[in-house]
């Protein structure tokens, strides 16, 4: 096939679609799905951002009973996500002026405003903008939040307490904590990982429908029980003691209004709270907005959301979130496929997601009080090597030395850094290798897509560099014309290159559209790898 025939997606006629939004019984069976899978991992991530547990479980509430009511993307799970963790837990740290309890609530202070520059972002529409972030950013940024991830959670699952508070640091301490781990609560984090593991390696059909983070319950809180983790009390193993007690298991509030705190507004004009506002407000609105496009792909019923209502939605959600104690939120991608892989149909399974948990731990909060620290550890520490998996690595590689480039500056910057001054080099390293390449400065300042339509079919003109910049103009575009348009010809013949993040960006575009997209002029230029997305520029003369 060439270039002049590259079609990207055609989309199925709607007009035969169910109705919106009906409540069935499929959502209820989904969302309790969700519920089963949400519960632990709410309860995980809470710990790890430095949150009492159950503001996860709160945040998660308020994902699914409000939001889905607010108008948010139809399939998606909103909830606390461990994308924002590394977030979290800073602004605690950052935050806390020697005490905790002070950096809890004034982290609170920062998830207000910035939910309410979510609402803005909402408002002035322009959530599109996740559209034209680079992927190799985007996972490089998700990989090291991974690697930090594993190097906080894997002490707690050992049992162990370390020294260092910097990821590198506590990267150095793993080994020591290996050495001295607490066996009985290593033993407890490598049964869930071993669960983790090793249940997507089971083909029995039984183990494609229970959730892992449940079977992991099942088989680690019954030995916690009989280890008696519960009860302070030493014990002996070989020629050393270790003390066991209910330090190491989930301490959750009497009911889930004394879980409620309120946010201290003291020290939000500092440089330190703006800071966070921004990484909160940006990255959050980012990584949802890419997590709405990825699920509506998913959708059995090809319905694309309104980025823009779900941006308004998520904002209002984390308003109220915020405000009474809760984590941020975003559409969380591992709980809104479950939830498509459920036969979930509407925002209805959000909704029942959200109001299986409230019933949870109203009626049995004593339960989650058996659940032991290391366990919820050992789950996000499996998260966090799917999130540094080595396939991400060696993706980012098949793209081209461009993205591997991308996505290691990304990478080490945020682990020596933080997020932001990551995702920031990651842009400039883009910017810049564009520059060399012969991508003129006005593709970034004034990027334009020129359209002429022609009966049903709408020609859409990249002058100068069909970049990351050129995706919202072209976008602006076709939406703008898309009436009785029945064919989009994007034409790059004039481009002097073409980036990975144009061509990923329009592939997702393209799933918007009813119209087949066709792309022209992409064989006159080379490729740099040989990847189908790679980036391609002008053949030297």
């Amino acid at each position: 096939m060439t270039s002049e025939q590259h079609d990207l997606k055609t989309h199925d006629d709607l007009a035969t679609a169910p109705r919106r939004g009906a409540f069935r019984t499929a959502d209820i069976r989904s969302g309790f799905l969700v519920f089963l899978i949400a519960l632990p991992l709410c309860l995980g991530i809470a710990l790890a951002s430095g949150f009492p547990p159950v503001a996860g479980v709160l945040t998660a509430i308020i994902g699914g009973v409000l939001v889905s009511l607010l108008g948010s993307a139809p399939l998606t799970i909103k909830g606390p996500a461990a994308g924002l963790i590394v977030i979290a837990l800073g602004a605690v740290q950052e935050l806390d002026g020697g005490d905790l309890a002070v950096g809890y609530r004034r982290a609170l202070a920062v998830g207000v405003v910035a939910a309410v520059i979510q609402i803005v972002f909402a408002l002035c529409r322009v959530a599109t903008v996740g559209i034209a972030m680079s992927p190799s950013v985007v996972h490089g940024m998700l990989a090291a939040i991974g690697v930090i991830i594993i190097s906080k959670q894997a002490h707690v699952a050992l049992g162990v307490k370390p020294e260092s508070k910097e990821t590198l640091g506590l990267i150095a301490e793993i080994p020591h904590s290996v050495a001295n781990a607490n066996p009985r609560i290593l033993l407890l984090g490598a049964l869930g990982l071993l669960v983790m593991f090793g249940m997507p390696l089971i083909r029995a059909r039984w183990a494609r429908a229970v959730p892992a983070p449940l079977v992991v319950l099942a088989v680690t809180v019954p030995v916690a029980l009989w280890f008696h983790v519960g009860v302070p009390h030493d014990y002996r193993f070989m020629t050393t003691t270790y003390h066991l007690g209910p330090e190491f298991l989930v301490r959750l509030p009497g009911t889930l209004l004394d879980a409620v705190a309120f946010p201290d507004f003291s020290a939000i004009l500092t440089g330190t709270s703006l800071k966070y506002v921004v990484m909160f407000a940006l990255i959050g609105t980012i990584e949802s907005t890419l997590t709405v496009l990825a699920v509506d792909s998913m959708d059995p019923e090809k319905r694309s959301s309104d980025l823009n209502r779900d941006l308004l939605a998520l904002g209002g959600g984390n308003l109220v979130s915020a405000l009474v104690g809760g984590l941020p939120m975003i559409s969380e991608i591992v709980r809104s496929r479950a939830n498509i892989d459920a036969g979930a149909t509407s925002r209805w399974s959000n909704f029942s997601h959200g109001a299986f948990l409230l019933l949870f731990v109203a009626l049995a909060p004593g339960l989650l009080q058996t659940i032991p620290l290391a366990v919820l550890a050992a789950m996000l520490v499996y998260t966090g090597t799917r999130l540094a998996s080595p396939r991400e690595f060696a993706h980012a590689g098949e793209v081209g030395l461009d993205q591997l480039a991308l996505f290691l500056t990304t990478l080490f910057v945020t682990l020596a850094t933080d997020l932001l001054m990551g995702v920031a080099a990651g842009l400039a390293l883009k910017i810049v290798l564009h520059l060399v390449r012969g991508v003129p400065p006005v593709a970034f300042l004034r990027p334009r897509a020129e359209a002429v339509r022609t009966g049903s079919v709408l020609n859409v003109r990249i002058p100068n560099a069909a970049v990351f910049t050129a995706l919202l103009p072209l976008r602006r575009t076709v939406n703008g014309a898309e009436e009785g348009v029945t064919d989009v010809v994007v034409d790059v013949s004039d481009a002097a290159l073409v980036d990975h993040t144009f061509l990923s960006g329009l592939a997702t575009m393209s799933r918007e559209w009813r119209a087949t997209l066709t792309l022209r002029g992409l064989d006159d230029l080379v490729p740099v790898s040989a990847h189908p997305q790679a980036t391609r520029r002008r053949r030297r003369a």
